[in-house]
């Protein structure tokens, strides 16, 4: 048995850390704030969105921001700055602004939703996690308001045994919330079978399950500040404010903050903070929440009922570190949400969030090895960390444990 110390409380971390022990190894979780999940898993959209993956590099998306970048209300902002981070990550993503970059990465997000769908059911049955998460599997719809852009992807599900498209007057009959709303939308792609989830609940249930596990052990409120490392330069353990933990194997899976923890080994990780926002509203009795997840696909907003509040969540922000919450985009927020689902929740009485989500330049993470020996990778999610963690998870797990991947990392490794 191996001793791992893995370092993240998030989603990511916290799924590694079952899927290490899983396999027999011992695990010390290392997490620096005094809970788990207080960064990209708190408030985020809660999707379990396995063939809803599509990168956001595209070959139209450049034309596209232009004109985001000029809407109030649209879905992305920009705040140049001097970092070689920013640009170099930038750069990148216009690189995989192309169309057939952009069809490669899908098939492999979409080998590893179907492998991550598979992985979080084993999970559910083997954690025993009850009920506590919200999860319901009402299909996911993505409305689209211009007929142009509808009779593209209409074009492209033809024959889908997967994906159906749907008139405006369809996906009224299949979510009628949507009657509500001021705008007249072109149609829309419904999947069945997608769901939706608390990941906050959910981190919660998982970290009390695993501190139950005789191998396992928590260390909350603790920060990694770099990494103890041998004559060779492999990697031993990690250095922490209460002292050096020893380890046969780490896993490095702290989102954002993976990144500077790599450099500090001269490892460079292409991952960049996305901001995202959301709300939280509470669903009363006189409330029409949709019951479909929807997502707008102009506006990259998405709804979704998590027990017994509607989650809202938008907008990809390019500010760098800052998790500050902007009223203005919160205003934005409120505005599109009364105009779509005007009766869905109580929105004067919404909870907002902010968080920043750790993305690649192409949208799939990296996971496998960080060419320094016994130091792994399991970060740059994106948005769909909650999708994608418990595919990593045993991506990772199955290295460490010294067998091999159970999909290829063309494309996923570093």
């Amino acid at each position: 048995m191996k001793h791992c110390v893995v370092i993240g409380g998030g989603v990511v971390g916290l799924t590694t850390a079952w899927a290490l022990l899983e396999r027999g190894q011992g695990v010390t979780l290392v997490e620096r704030d005094g809970a788990v999940a207080q960064g990209a898993s708190r408030a985020n959209g809660g999707q379990l969105s396995y063939r809803y993956v599509s990168p956001l590099a595209d070959a139209g998306v450049p034309l596209k921001a232009l004109r985001w970048l000029l809407d109030p209300d649209g879905p992305l902002r920009f705040k140049p700055e001097a970092s070689w981070a920013q640009w170099s990550w930038l750069i990148a993503f216009l690189r995989n602004c192309r169309g057939p970059v952009n069809r490669r990465t899908t098939e492999r997000l979409l080998a590893l939703g179907a492998y991550s769908q598979a992985s979080f059911a084993r999970l559910r049955e083997g954690a025993q996690l009850g009920d506590a998460m919200a999860l319901r599997a009402p299909g996911k719809l993505v409305v689209y308001r211009k007929p142009a852009e509808f009779a593209r992807v209409a074009a492209r599900v033809k024959g889908s045994a997967s994906e159906q498209a749907l008139s405006h007057d369809d996906c009224v009959a299949l979510e009628p919330a949507l009657s509500d709303t001021e705008a007249t939308l072109a149609g829309g792609i419904f999947t069945p079978g997608e769901a939706v989830a608390d990941c906050h609940a959910f981190c919660a249930a998982l970290y009390a399950r695993l501190c139950q596990h005789a191998g396992f052990r928590g260390r909350l409120a603790t920060a990694v500040t770099g990494f103890a490392v041998d004559a060779a330069g492999a990697v031993r353990g990690v250095r922490t404010a209460a002292g050096e933990l020893a380890a046969d194997e780490v896993v490095l899976a702290a989102g954002l903050q993976s990144r500077a923890l790599a450099a500090t080994l001269g490892v460079r990780l292409p991952i960049y903070p996305l901001k995202g926002y959301s709300l939280t509203a509470p669903i009363g009795a006189v409330h029409r929440p949709p019951e479909v997840s929807v997502t707008d696909f102009e506006r990259k907003i998405l709804y979704a009922r998590i027990g017994s509040d509607l989650r809202v969540a938008a907008m990809v922000d390019l500010v760098g570190d800052d998790e500050s919450i902007d009223p203005g985009r919160l205003a934005s927020l409120q505005r599109s949400v009364r105009a779509t689902f005007p009766h869905a929740a109580d929105f004067d009485r919404a909870t907002p969030w902010a968080g920043l989500r750790p993305a690649t330049p192409d949208s799939a993470p990296i996971v496998g090895g960080s060419g320094v020996p016994h130091l792994w990778l399991n970060v740059g999610h994106g948005p769909l960390g909650f999708t994608f963690s418990f595919a990593t998870a045993n991506i990772v797990a199955e290295l460490v444990s010294g067998r091999a991947s159970p999909l290829p990392l063309e494309g996923l490794s570093l």
